[in-house]
């Protein structure tokens, strides 16, 4: 047997004992039905699948998310869960595509890979047009092609270098990089601090060049995916917002492609494209919305639990591993005690976002309806920054009453990976818990917790306002080498065995949060909190 199994079994006989003191009690039965339940009676896949394959990507106000907001409150509805609704927040235009064909017409004759951009319009029917290709870093660099550009397809960049043969493009934590990442460091952890300078002049670069393509008529825009391989990353291009200029039809193709146009034009042969983009966008009912759903608690019924992920997606593929494998992770956890007939003490609430992609939209929204605000002044650098980078107001917390009654926040939004710890989001005081619930977990690779922050998705909202809330260590997998925003980002991607094994840890995790005495200790605010409102003033009471 090796070292680290008999450590293993070593804390789950230490953890099958009374714990003591300020220990935190771990009821081991319960667990072994949860694993029970989870491993031989999973539905994740079922779920994944119909949610990818069957209803396929999901991008804010489309119809594919609405249907799938309806499918999710009807799925756990039929499990048994009480309360299932969706709860609506203003977003803005919905968009979806049906169809993109490009195809070289000169030199000669090859159907091209290309996605057209989010929130962009389509070329309303086949259309023809030589390719240019420009370089653009500034408005001043625009200035130089003005008046060239009419009936002209835009190819907006060089050839890149699309050799890398060193790059792994399937990955696990080894144990190392786990002792690494228990260790505290102030950077948050997964991805480098941004440039927040340069991503604020692209952004207004960005807004100076969608309005200045329309009046140039130019036929449509294509770049070349930063990724290689054939595989394709796109997100968001045009604007949500009713009203504003989406520009032209713009699309991003597969480098390799890409970089074949762009030769040609380096060597003075003429390129003609046909472009089909079918695209439109959905003016009709301006609210996004959540999906809720809640196993009643017991005798602290007025405490609250959740769990949850995000149910929207980008488009070019069917948005499985970002993020209807995170969405059908959190369903499963909450199927799974819904079969095990749990009573738990506090009740437990599920929660599948809308508007991720453009800026944690559903969950600002939720926290702001029923938890609290921040006050204060955005800081005027960060109106330049997308909408998912930009830093919340940082002044006083104005709380509701359900502020007090929340225990905790886990969520899931980190690709197909297995669950191997989770953050504590330097919450000092409950890693010694979390550290205890991972113990009869340990065996299924669970391991590690670390004080250390980590951001991009949805438990930010409630960190900002006070609130405990956590995302959990993942296996990589290949989410950013393959799948995050591509067209790669498909059920064929997805790891049955690791879902299947986040859902047993999820569930664990949110039933030893629903059962202990107390809620889970909180982190002292930055600034102190504003008095909450009168009674009067909040929306619900759970």
């Amino acid at each position: 047997m090796s070292t680290r199994s008999f450590l293993a079994l070593a804390l789950l006989a230490a953890a099958a004992v009374p714990l003591s003191g300020a220990e935190e009690a771990v009821d081991l039965e319960m667990v072994t039905r949860i694993r029970d339940e989870g491993f031989t009676n999973s539905k994740v896949m079922d779920t994944v699948g119909y949610l990818t394959d069957v209803i396929g990507p999901r991008v804010t106000g489309s119809p594919q998310l609405r249907e799938a907001n309806d499918w999710t409150r009807q799925r756990l509805e039929s499990w048994g869960l009480a309360n299932a609704h969706l709860e609506g927040f203003e977003f803005g235009r919905g968009w979806s595509y049906e169809r993109a064909v490009v195809q070289m017409i000169k030199p000669s004759a090859a159907t091209l890979l290309a996605v057209p951009r989010g929130y962009t319009p389509g070329t309303d029917g086949p259309k023809r047009g030589k390719v240019v290709k420009v370089r653009i870093d500034s408005e001043a660099d625009a200035e130089k092609y003005r008046g060239q550009l009419a009936g002209r397809i835009v190819l907006l960049g060089d050839a890149r270098d699309t050799a890398n043969p060193d790059k792994a493009q399937f990955l696990r934590y080894s144990e190392q990089q786990l002792e690494d990442l228990s260790h505290y460091d102030v950077s948050p952890a997964r991805r480098p601090p941004v440039d927040r300078e340069t991503m604020a002049r692209r952004t207004r670069l960005g807004r100076f060049l969608r309005p200045f393509f329309v009046a140039e008529k130019a036929l449509a825009t294509i770049e070349g995916s930063p990724t290689d391989a054939g595989i394709v990353l796109v997100g968001r291009g045009g604007s949500y917002v009713k009203g504003e200029d989406p520009g032209v039809p713009s699309l991003v193709m597969a480098a390799e492609q890409y970089n074949r146009l762009a030769r040609l034009l380096d060597r003075d042969v003429e390129v003609e494209l046909e472009l089909d983009v079918r695209a439109r966008f959905h003016d009709e009912d301006p609210t996004a919305y959540n999906t809720i759903a809640e196993i009643p608690g017991t005798d602290k019924k007025g405490e609250v639990v959740m769990l949850g992920a995000h149910l929207d997606s980008w488009h070019a593929g069917t948005g499985a591993t970002d993020n209807a494998a995170g969405s059908a992770v959190a369903m499963e956890a909450v199927r799974i005690l819904q079969a095990l007939e749990i009573k738990p003490r506090r009740t437990i609430r599920v929660a599948l976002w809308s508007g991720e992609e453009e800026g944690l939209l559903g969950s600002k929204a939720y926290v702001a309806e029923h938890f609290g605000t921040r006050g204060g002044t955005p800081d005027p650098r960060e109106r330049d920054l997308p909408s998912f980078l930009r830093r919340d107001p940082t002044g006083p917390v104005t709380t509701k009453p359900d502020h007090a009654r929340l225990s905790a926040y886990f969520n899931v939004d980190n690709g197909t990976g297995r669950i191997r710890g989770i953050y504590a989001e330097r919450n000092a005081a409950v890693a010694p818990i979390f550290e205890a619930w991972l113990r009869p977990l340990h065996d299924l690779g669970a391991t590690t917790v670390t004080l250390r922050h980590t951001g991009g998705t949805d438990h930010l909202p409630f960190d900002a306002v006070g609130l405990p809330a956590f995302q959990f260590i993942q296996d990589e997998a290949d989410y950013e080498t393959r799948t995050h925003h591509t067209n790669l980002d498909v059920y064929d991607r997805l790891q049955k065995n690791d879902l299947i094994q986040a859902a047993v840890v999820l569930a664990a995790f949110t039933y030893d949060a629903a059962m202990r005495p107390e809620r889970l200790p909180r982190r002292p605010l930055v600034r102190d909190a504003a008095p909450p409102p009168p009674p009067d003033a909040t929306t619900t009471t759970p």
